[in-house]
């Protein structure tokens, strides 16, 4: 479940390749342990005999649906989240079976914050908001580890793009100044 490359333009590149933070994972790798055991527990202590073999069998299969339910898709969940930051845009993608994702270019970011209880400090993650320009306005970002850092990337990324794509005050001078003289206008980037 890696993030295809092939989303990306011929110019963009992959600055920051995020999944949740682990401890989405967790949960599930608790369920699988005490289902493990669960399952060892009844095979050790149930006694010999026909009914106890048919117990067997059931408490295996609800472990397995357990596991299942409870361990295998959060997992499969967490693996297919991904938060992708490039030098364009946020992509945003998530989905086991279906897939939804979201790009939001840099140019249409007008804020982002980051938030922390007091677990997630400890933990090292928290969410992510960025609020952009647009019909669907904010998308939150929940358990992106180390979002600190992941907050000042974005910062930078943003200033970088506006830095790019912007005109300089002597590039602005040098075209109002042909336009006075009359001159057809130049593509400031060549």
């Amino acid at each position: 479940m890696a993030f295809p490359e092939d989303v990306l333009t011929e110019d963009e590149h992959v600055v920051l390749h995020l999944h949740p933070h682990w401890k989405a994972v967790v949960r599930p790798v608790l369920v699988l342990a005490l289902a493990v055991a669960a399952v060892l527990a009844a095979w050790l202590l149930l006694p010999d005999g026909e009914a106890s073999t048919i117990a067997l069998y059931v408490v295996a299969g609800l472990a397995l649906l357990l596991v299942l339910w409870l361990a295998l898709w959060p997992f499969l969940v967490w693996r297919s989240t991904h938060y992708l930051f490039t030098n364009e845009r946020v992509l945003l993608q998530q989905g086991v079976l279906s897939r939804d994702r979201r790009d939001i270019p840099l140019t249409r970011i007008n804020d982002h914050a980051m938030s922390q209880r007091f677990v997630e400090r400890l933990l090292g993650c928290g969410t992510l908001t960025i609020e952009s320009a647009g019909e669907r306005g904010q998308s939150m970002l929940t358990d992106v580890p180390g979002v600190d850092r992941v907050q000042t990337k974005l910062y930078e990324l943003v200033e970088a793009h506006h830095d790019r794509h912007s005109l300089g005050d002597g590039e602005m001078r040098e075209i109002l100044a042909d336009m006075r003289e009359g001159k057809p206008l130049r593509d400031p980037s060549a």
